[in-house]
């Protein structure tokens, strides 16, 4: 949202200027963030060789930069009141979601541990302002933990993280004084706050976004940025584009910076951000910013602060087709990345996978490089930027030549790394075993030993975990639950998706209710885009009287009736009997699939990986081996998938174990799994209890706690599946490690009965008020776990 006001330059002068290489003053600034159609194309094209020109200078041409990170939301209490945030909570909200009022030791320790062990070398400590001066709640919790302010426990946090997992902390705690900077600076090599806009009216009128909110007057933040310079810290600082400020208020803002950056050296990149809008927030009407307005923003900006500045552009908030015109624009930093942890402030916009980023940048002519929480030129002068307790730390994870960070792992996981190892109370057992292992292990402490690492586990004590009851089940899903919220976030999402069986597929027609044709693939998938559908699932089988062909067409079939839905279609075991009777062999079963327009397929048509259970309870399953050949081969293609696990049956609690860790090893290989669906079976042929007598919904909340600790730093996203264990069940499994609530299951309007699970629907809003009764947001996903685009 922008308000326009006259720039008393015309932006042709202003151009000429620009690409003559002149000084910009504010008029010139402000007009050429009014450029618009060829003066737009114009004002990237200077930006973009600026940009280039400063990476030959610095000899780093042709390289857009990154960091790996974990984000660590140390508290989301805060004193200020901004109009578009979601990241901040009251203490009587942290009550009602089971919150605690910050983070504690063990739970930093225990994202920052497994950040380290997927090559992470930043953790980027987030909070609210000041919170102890506004929550007594806060001021409580510090005072109990031997904390003098909410910044003291920021610094004891930074110095705990590097030295357990050598992580570099980046610190953005909000405004600080000299003191508090000096203070800080021994903890973190870099720091950082956005500058956000020097608009004052957005400060001082009511009903403003910063209105009510004492750490937003721009003179105050200024005055941080300012100091930081005369500490020497390297400072990470930007603006917000969209919020309700002017293009001249744009334009002071960057000036400012650079001002500021002139004076003391030390801005070591400027964030140029586009406002998204947060549902439960003042601002959740208004419109985002506009993507041609930000554009122009990442140019002047460029153009504004020079050569030799990182200009950073979150890649997670924007559209992935929208990276061209931010690289012509003269970006050349994405920022941090993380392969762990949501983005906490942005909690509806998933991170690109970094291999996904890497390639795109590549696409657009660039090589993405990994760097440290500060830049290189800082880091080549320790002396001047670098407090002497972090030189070593920096130096650890540094490749000397180039300033970015080392291709060699982080020494502190190299080796075996220092864990909390947990104590059996009595005697030991060995793994696999069986027996009353809950009773013969502390299982608080193995639990956050999984929760810190989950690779350190043996088998007995995940087995213990398993079979957890009482108080020590509590303190397992509550522990799994803070893994997921410290981890993929705190929404529940939901895929408005319809199911289609391919086993009842007809050539010939048929007017059984749960047989189709071609004919109706076609307006099956057109009734369910037209019904807000974004996935179409397809699975099964065909019969044999069938052309395996068939499998190809109804693809074809259902792309054609709905171009823009996604197709999520084929088990293994689907694809090996299109492969085997159609004559194409695997990759080339898959080779057609992709061509035929399938995006993703389900890890489904499994029960546990073991020949034992399948020869006992699903022998006409496909071979375990062959489904891992079949997955691993789907995942190569480029294919992602769902993963499951069904269990309740005859399967022992060591061969779920032995599933979950094979489900992990496929993925530290193939990276295709989206998702985990741990799954009940249900009636007289299952549901058989791992602890005699432990009531069913205590077996659930185990497997799904279990499920979230064991897979941890692998497979992202736990879901629950609600048509088996019913919406109430859903929601307290959703309190011990969950996140997801599957799809929506529309039947249609069309062949209803031709999809499994028809009769079942799990409508939007109803999705959307079991959330609601957790105190979490809810979120609408795409199939691969991203935010569906306007229809």
């Amino acid at each position: 949202m922008t308000l326009l006001d006259p720039a008393p330059v015309d932006t042709a002068s202003a151009l000429s200027r620009a690409a003559d290489g002149v000084r910009l003053d504010v008029d010139d600034a402000a007009a050429l963030l009014s450029a618009t159609g060829a003066d737009l194309d114009r004002l990237l094209e200077i930006a973009g060789a600026m940009r280039d020109a400063g990476g030959e200078a610095s000899s780093r041409p042709g390289v857009i930069t990154y960091s790996r990170k974990v984000f660590i939301p140390l508290t989301t209490l805060c004193r200020d009141r901004c109009h578009y945030c979601v990241f901040v909570d009251t203490p009587g909200q942290l009550l009602k979601k089971q919150k605690p009022v910050y983070m504690s030791a063990e739970q930093v320790l225990a994202v920052a541990r497994q950040g380290a062990a997927l090559g992470c070398k930043e953790a980027l400590l987030t909070l609210g302002d000041r919170p102890e001066d506004r929550w007594p709640e806060a001021r409580a919790w510090l005072d109990e933990h031997g904390h003098a302010s909410t910044l003291d426990y920021v610094g004891a946090m930074a110095r705990l993280i590097t030295a357990e997992t050598g992580l570099l902390a980046h610190l953005n705690p909000g405004v600080m004084s000299a003191d508090e900077l000096r203070m800080l600076r021994p903890t973190a090599p870099s720091m950082g706050m956005m500058l956000e806009t020097t608009s004052r009216r957005l400060f001082e009128e009511p009903g403003q976004v910063h209105y009510g909110s004492p750490d937003k007057d721009p003179a105050l933040r200024l005055g941080v940025i300012e100091d930081a310079g005369r500490e020497r810290v390297p400072f990470t600082t930007g603006i917000l584009v969209g919020i309700g400020e002017t293009l001249r208020d744009r334009a002071e803002s960057l000036v400012a910076l650079r001002g500021a950056q002139e004076r003391h050296g030390h801005v070591q990149e400027v964030i140029v951000q586009n406002f998204r809008a947060k549902p439960r927030t003042a601002m959740q009407g208004a419109p985002d910013a506009e993507l041609l307005e930000y554009v122009a923003a990442v140019a002047v900006a460029r153009l504004v602060m020079g050569p030799l500045m990182r200009i950073q552009v979150p890649p997670n908030l924007s559209d992935p087709a929208e990276f061209e015109l931010l690289v012509r624009a003269g970006a050349d930093d994405w920022g941090g990345v993380s392969p762990l942890t949501a983005d906490h402030v942005n909690p509806e916009r998933p991170w690109p996978h970094i291999d996904e980023l890497a390639e795109r940048t590549a696409a657009l002519g660039y090589r993405l490089e990994e760097r440290l929480t500060a830049h290189p030129p800082y880091l080549r002068e320790p002396d001047e930027w670098l407090d002497a307790a972090m030189r070593a730390p920096v130096a650890a994870l540094m490749d000397p030549e180039t300033g970015w960070a080392a291709e060699s792992p982080n020494p502190h996981t190299s080796a075996e790394p220092t864990r909390i190892r947990a104590q059996k109370s009595v005697g030991s057992a060995e793994a696999g075993g069986f027996g009353d292992h809950a009773g013969r292990f502390d299982i608080r402490r193995i639990a956050e030993a999984a929760a810190s690492d989950p690779l350190s586990l043996d088998d007995a004590e995940w087995v213990a975990l398993l079979e957890a009851t009482g108080d020590d089940l509590d303190a397992l899903t509550a522990t799994a639950d803070d893994v997921r919220r410290y981890t993929v976030g705190e929404a529940v999402t939901l895929v408005v998706n319809r199911n289609l069986t391919s086993t009842g597929f007809r050539r010939a027609g048929s007017d059984a209710p749960d047989e189709f044709d071609l004919d109706d693939v076609e307006a099956i998938a057109a009734d369910a885009w037209s019904l807000g559908a974004t996935e179409l699932c397809v699975q099964g089988l065909l019969p044999a009287t069938e052309d395996p062909d068939a499998y190809v067409e109804i693809a074809r079939a259902a792309k054609v009736g709905a171009p823009g839905i996604h197709l999520h279609a084929y088990r293994p075991q689907d694809v090996r009997d299109l492969a085997d009777r159609g004559g194409h062999g695997l990759d080339g079963a898959l080779a057609a699939l992709r061509e035929a327009g399938v995006d993703t397929v389900p890890g489904t048509g499994v029960k546990v990986l073991s020949e034992r259970v399948r020869a006992l309870v699903a022998p006409g399953d496909l071979e375990i081996d062959a489904w891992i050949d079949g997955i691993t081969a789907a995942h190569r293609a480029g294919f992602r998938s769902t993963s499951v696990l069904f269990y309740g049956h005859v399967e022992t609690a060591a061969e779920r174990i032995a599933h979950l860790r094979a489900l992990r090893a496929i993925q530290s290989e193939t990276s295709g799994f989206t998702e985990f669906v741990p799954i009940p079976l249900p009636g007289p042929a299952g549901g058989v209890p791992l602890v005699a007598g432990r009531a069913p919904s205590d077996e659930h909340r185990a497997m799904v706690a279990v499920s979230r600790l064991a897979l941890s730093g692998s497979i992202p996203h736990v879901q629950i599946p609600w048509t088996r264990v019913g919406r109430d069940a859903a929601a307290v499994l959703l309190t011990a490690g969950g996140d997801d609530l599957g799809g929506t299951l529309l039947d249609g309007r069309i062949k209803p009965a031709a999809g499994i699970e028809s009769g079942l629907e799990l409508p939007m809003r109803d999705a959307a008020a079991i959330a609601t009764r957790l105190f979490r947001p809810f979120r609408l996903r795409t199939t691969d776990y991203r935010t569906p685009a306007a229809r």
